[in-house]
């Protein structure tokens, strides 16, 4: 499976900033698009879901929560 949108694309658009606990570690920091696939097991389905949600925002920051204790931020650039 691919991306919907070009990594350069997205990366131009948006900062993306990943908060939460991963393996009881706590993370608090900026990713490209290459580390938010990293970090969310290489689920690319999940990353589409997330970017259409991030593009289709009108706001300067749209943020995702998911179940596994992570909080997603996109932020427009």
């Amino acid at each position: 499976m691919e991306l919907n949108y070009s990594t350069s694309e997205i990366n131009r658009n948006f900062k993306i900033k990943v908060f939460g606990r991963i393996n009881g570690h706590k993370i608090n920091t900026l990713v490209g698009v290459s580390g938010l696939i990293d970090l969310l097991d290489g689920a690319i389905d999940l990353v589409n879901r997330l970017l259409d949600r991030a593009f289709r925002s009108k706001g300067d920051k749209c943020v995702c929560k998911l179940r596994r204790g992570l909080q997603i931020s996109f932020y427009v650039f």
